[in-house]
């Protein structure tokens, strides 16, 4: 069995993560088919979408992180488990921010694997849990 868990381990450390020496753009055409779909309860997001929200993510969490902590494989499925924090400066979801308050979730995506590009991805995000930690 190939292993896949090295072509998503690049969305994380080169597209997810901010990363001076990346181009998140160029990495991510690339990395996701043409026909890639990001999904969770509330909307599914093209490869264009995806991409947009990562530089748009960039600018408005410049110390973004997103550690992986766990990842499985079966068949063409890689289950990741990680870690996401940064501090936002500007406006994030409905709140003011100037960088000097953080936030720490945790995040649960399957990413589906073909011709060694990610096709799809289910995702969960602790999304309340960050808003919650801003407020403070």
């Amino acid at each position: 069995m190939e292993n896949l868990k090295e072509v998503v381990r690049i969305l994380y450390t080169d597209c997810l993560t901010v990363n001076k020496h990346a181009d998140a753009a160029k990495i991510m055409n690339g990395l996701l088919a043409d026909d890639f779909q990001s999904i969770n309860t509330s909307e599914t997001k093209g490869k264009a979408q995806l991409i947009g929200q990562v530089q748009f993510f960039w600018k408005l969490i410049p110390d973004l992180k997103w550690e992986i902590q766990e990842m499985l494989q079966e068949g063409n499925k890689v289950v990741v488990r990680s870690i996401a924090s940064g501090s936002p400066k500007g406006d994030f979801m409905g709140l003011s921010l100037d960088g000097s308050k953080s936030f720490k979730i945790m995040t649960i995506d399957i990413h589906t694997v073909q011709n060694n590009q990610v096709k799809q991805v289910y995702h969960l995000e602790e999304w309340m849990a960050a808003m919650g930690q801003l407020k403070q």
